[in-house]
């Protein structure tokens, strides 16, 4: 748990209410003089009084009692809620502001269980007050401090961690010192805009969410996903997130900081350089990069969106344009309070607006009752898990068949940021993928500093030029990256999950671009694509430039019926012998996991072959099977759509047993089938669905890859 303290703040626009998690950096920021400013003395200045960083600070009171750092928050937005519009110095038969803040927080302890009465005696408001003013002018934040904020500074930079694990990165980057001075380190940043503290539970800030709505910051969860429950650390009834309790507790009562990336200058000042002088930047796609006409094509088509885009930004940039989204902190001087860090909740916390004029107890109760949900649920929390018409104009696809070589034609794209000194991040939703991509993003830029992420990397903390994730990983980013590339973004567990969504997209700067790859994009994607209204580039062809492997619809039993009846029905074996001995190995895909020993018994004992084997995603073995598969040492392998990407094999044939089963969907077939005909050595494999009936799903994947062979074809590709 982190405890924090609230203070008013006079400045010249009138009062204000702040959290803090260390006051005395506070004190010495708006009041007094900072190590750094001690070092600049000289004798120029002898003889004048040294100025504060805070500049327009007049006078300030700190209400000297710790609270949990959610009720901090909570209680410093509460007041100023109430004091916009009001008059700014109290005067006569006015309530001074401090007696205020101090009636507000006794209100929401009495709510908490912890003071029986909001009254308290002037007495007890006096031993809760400390001023600040002239007598700070001697406060001083430390060198140790100081220094540690400059360190921290670097390593926070686009980062969205809870306040345990900066603490964590802090310590292990400066060492054990570093854990009696790392609160002040945040909090000093947090004053010069160069992070952001919040709680990690706090209210919505608007978008697609009502305002009012208290959610998670990490993962954007709300609604049925966060529950009030007795908290063991500060002893309220403090909010939880459940959605991403695996990554950690996120909670009312815990500090969540997001560090500001500073992009590069060169990130969008040469391209717009160039835009002035008439031209582009040049890719040599084909020859340095070994690309085919169609990579070629469509990679230039990216390369190009990409300058735009961050040549647009880099105009934003330049004119103080602030996104929508941006929430970039600016420093505390300079800043009205409505556009303040997220020190605070946002205005309308708990979505009452009564709550918010009035601050009655009656109104506050019934938002703290024990074990109950935080706010009504709704389907509307994540609408859609897909952008809206005016958020596509940042997004390009990458629409490519199955084995088309989509990694190959990010290459330019990644070269190019890299080259003006920008950050690039590549996420995957699989574990797997992301390992196997690690040794070909390193071979490809070897000065290029990698860093690969997943569940048990060792990289966890480190920064790199080129940041290598699963989906998973990216909570814990915020705006830190100048090209976001989503590799799979159809690929379970990132289709549908809107918690996933979330947090890629928020990594990419404001207005930065993202590029999506996807062989089989979700419907709503290709109708946008179609309309004009995403741009995209498609490759309808693989690198080889032959054609892909249309599925032939092949009537047959159930499954089911074949391990009841302990027979596999003819047609599957004929297929299967002629594929063992043209020297091809076997994908067979079945739909439930519980079918998949009992069809590989059925199989080796049916054909020649003895080398045959089942897995799945509760087989313990499926890495080394897998291996032998790679390996040959296993021809045919009985799965499921655990295996549908990701894997590939020189000569392979493909069946799909149940085609017409509602596990499988026009995707899903799509990516099977994109197991056969990879090698340019056999590019015509065999893909076979097997079916007692022909649905839908079916003539949609038929047509799905008869319609890219058309289109190769028609665009001269095709060998």
């Amino acid at each position: 748990m982190m405890k924090g303290n609230v203070y008013l703040l006079l400045r010249q626009g009138g009062w204000e209410a702040r959290a803090t998690i260390a006051p005395e950096v506070d004190e010495a920021y708006w009041f007094g003089r900072t190590a750094a400013k001690q070092e600049e003395d000289c004798p120029s200045r002898q003889g004048r009084r040294e100025e504060s960083c805070g500049g327009d600070a007049v006078e300030a009171w700190l209400y000297k009692e710790e609270l949990p750092w959610g009720q901090a928050c909570l209680a410093a937005d509460l007041w100023n809620s109430q004091q916009r519009g009001a008059a700014g110095r109290a005067g006569p038969g006015r309530q001074h502001p401090f007696q205020r803040l101090a009636r507000l927080v006794a209100e929401l302890q009495e709510l908490d269980g912890r003071r029986q009465s909001p009254g308290i005696a002037r007495e007890a408001r006096q031993q809760l007050a400390c001023r600040w003013g002239e007598r700070s002018r001697g406060a001083a934040v430390s060198e140790e401090t100081a220094g540690l904020a400059q360190l921290a500074a670097g390593l926070l930079q686009g980062r969205a961690l809870l306040g345990c694990e900066a603490r964590d990165l802090l310590v292990g980057a400066a060492g054990p010192g570093a854990g009696s001075s790392w609160s002040g380190a945040l909090q000093l940043l947090s004053l010069l805009g160069q992070a952001r503290l919040a709680g990690a539970v706090a209210a919505g800030d608007g978008g697609r969410r009502a305002a009012g709505e208290l959610r998670c910051r990490r993962c954007g969860s709300g609604g049925v996903c966060l529950r009030r429950t007795r908290c063991y650390a500060c002893g309220r009834m403090c909010a939880y997130c459940e959605a991403c309790l695996m990554m950690g507790r996120s909670r009312e009562c815990e500090l969540f900081v997001t560090g500001v990336y500073t992009p590069s200058d060169a990130v969008g000042k040469l391209f717009c350089d160039q835009a002035r002088m008439g031209r582009s930047h040049n890719i040599s796609t084909g020859k340095a990069w070994g690309l085919s006409p169609a990579q070629e094509a469509a990679a230039a088509q990216a390369l190009h969106f990409i300058e735009l885009k961050l040549q647009q930004r880099s105009v934003m940039d330049a004119s103080g344009v602030v996104s929508t989204n941006g929430e970039q902190p600016q420093p505390c001087p300079d800043r009205d309070f409505s556009h303040d860090q997220q020190q605070t909740v946002p205005v309308r916390h708990l979505g009452q607006d009564q709550l918010l004029k009035t601050s009655t107890r009656s109104s506050l109760k019934q938002h703290l009752q024990p074990h109950s949900l935080i706010s009504r649920f709704t389907q509307k929390l994540f609408s859609s898990l897909l952008p809206n018409r005016e958020e596509w104009a940042h997004y390009f696809l990458l629409w490519a068949v199955t084995g088309a070589g989509k990694t190959e034609m990010i290459f330019p794209l990644v070269e190019t940021v890299l080259a003006r000194g920008g950050r690039v991040l590549i996420a995957s939703p699989r574990r797997d993928v992301v390992i196997e991509l690690d040794p070909r993003l390193r071979k490809a830029f070897p000065e290029a500093s990698v860093v690969t992420l997943y569940g048990g990397s060792e990289q966890r903390w480190e920064r790199g030029s080129i940041t290598l994730s699963t989906t998973h990983q990216l909570f814990r980013f915020h705006q830190a990256f100048d090209l976001v590339v989503i590799d799979e973004l159809d690929a379970f567990p990132y289709h549908g999950d809107p918690m996933l969504h979330y947090a890629a997209g928020k990594c990419g700067l404001p207005g930065g671009p993202t590029v999506l790859l996807s062989a089989t994009p979700p419907r709503e994607m290709q109708a946008a694509a179609k309309s004009g209204r995403l741009a995209h580039a498609r490759v309808p062809v693989r690198f080889h430039r032959h054609p892909l492997p249309v599925p032939r619809l092949v009537a047959s039993p159930p499954v089911a019926v074949m391990l009841a009846g302990r027979k596999a029905p003819p047609v599957l074996l004929k297929a299967l012998r002629e594929s063992i001995q043209r020297g091809a190995q076997c994908f067979v895909f079945v739909q439930r996991i519980s079918q998949t020993e009992g069809m590989a018994a059925l199989l080796a004992k049916a054909l020649p072959c003895r080398h045959v084997a089942a897995t799945s995603s509760q087989d313990p073995e499926r890495a080394e099977k897998v291996k032998r598969f790679r390996a040959c040492d296993i021809r045919v392998l009985v799965t499921t759509t655990i295996l549908e990407r990701g894997v590939t094999i020189p000569r392979s044939d493909v069946y799909i047993l149940d085609a017409d089963g509602r596990l499988f969907d026009e995707a899903s077939l799509v990516q099977m089938a994109g197991r056969a005909g990879r090698s340019a050595d056999d590019p015509f494999g065999r893909v076979a669905f097997f079916a007692k009936e022909r649905n839908e799903s079916q003539l949609r994947a038929v047509r799905h890859i008869a319609g890219m062979n058309k289109a190769a074809r028609r665009q001269g590709y095709l060998r």
